[in-house]
């Protein structure tokens, strides 16, 4: 019993179920009352009882479950929620349970660490596994006669828990070491306030050498830059020429123009000047015969029955 570390004065439940022995029921409790003394208090719960049970938070120190010789005791998460909840801020939970070696789909029976993680699910803190060994034949048979179960790769682990220092929605005041800013504004250095100052007297001081800004340019900064000095490297190199988007450099200006001098150009000159007057000033062998007056350089499409025509 020292493995549990019962003490005088604390309170203790026991936990068993339909495959617990009674004489070894007795024999644990009376073990249990010798060390918690007439100051402590032992009760015994069925587990199936004990979610309807009229315990109070926080009410025992240790709850041993399962550990019966002889009990195949398995525990789901609304009994670990339960326990979690009765048992004291740092008090400790002690079970037995048999587990399978390897995980097996749809089991009832779980593994070791899904033990362990159901636990800390439940809310325990410091959870790991104190022992771990075969099962005894009598626990084989009460596991296949109480369960239901029959596999060959079972053993029986001991786990234990540690409800954690405080009690599920507590709350405590964090104290915080926050120096309080001052109100007043920091101390700045005399020095450095008369270095940094400047007034309408010291431009009046003929002490004060003042620049004059004209005399930092340069005749060669006066000049009026040549616009194919400013074109870049690139700048309408290639077969054919092309203005970069957003063109600073003149070239879009200029092919512009050369646009423009090439449409003035294709339009069709007049031998007589008289072709845009109409049929009665053309000659007869005028292109436009035929075709209405037109403004004097309006570009005039001819089509090519009117031109077979003529």
């Amino acid at each position: 019993m020292a493995d549990f570390g019962i003490s005088a004065g604390q309170f203790v439940a026991v936990v068993w179920d339909k495959s617990s022995s009674v004489e070894a029921l007795k024999d644990l409790v009376d073990k249990l009352q010798e060390l918690t003394g007439d100051e402590g208090r032992v009760s015994v719960e069925n587990i199936n009882q004990l979610v309807q049970s009229a315990h109070k938070e926080s009410s025992f120190d240790i709850i041993l479950s399962g550990v019966i010789p002889g009990s195949t005791t398995l525990h789901n998460a609304e009994i670990l929620a339960e326990m979690a909840r009765i048992l004291r801020p740092g008090g400790c939970l002690f079970l037995k349970e048999p587990v399978e070696t390897a995980a097996v789909n749809n089991s009832k029976v779980k593994t070791a660490p899904k033990l362990c993680s159901a636990l800390t699910l439940s809310g325990l803190v410091e959870v790991k596994e104190l022992q771990r060994e075969s099962l005894s034949p009598e626990e084989i048979q009460s596991v296949q006669e109480h369960l239901g179960y029959h596999s060959d790769s079972l053993l029986s682990v001991q786990i234990t828990g540690k409800k954690p220092n405080f009690e599920v929605g507590s709350s405590s005041q964090l104290k915080l070491s926050i120096a309080k800013k001052s109100s007043g504004k920091p101390a700045v250095d005399p020095a450095a306030v008369k270095l940094w100052t400047l007034s309408a007297n010291d431009m009046e001081d003929e002490s004060v050498d003042l620049i004059d800004s004209d005399e930092l340019l340069d005749p060669e900064d006066l000049k009026k830059p040549d616009p194919a000095s400013l074109r870049a490297a690139s700048c309408g190199e290639g077969k054919k020429r092309k203005a970069c988007k957003n063109c600073t450099c003149g070239l879009a200006e200029e092919l512009e123009k050369e646009k423009s001098r090439d449409q003035m150009s294709s339009q069709p000159k007049s031998a007589c000047g008289n072709c845009y007057l109409g049929d009665a000033f053309r000659c007869a062998s005028c292109p436009y015969l035929g075709m209405p007056a037109f403004r004097p350089g309006e570009k005039v499409l001819l089509s090519n029955s009117g031109l077979h025509d003529a």
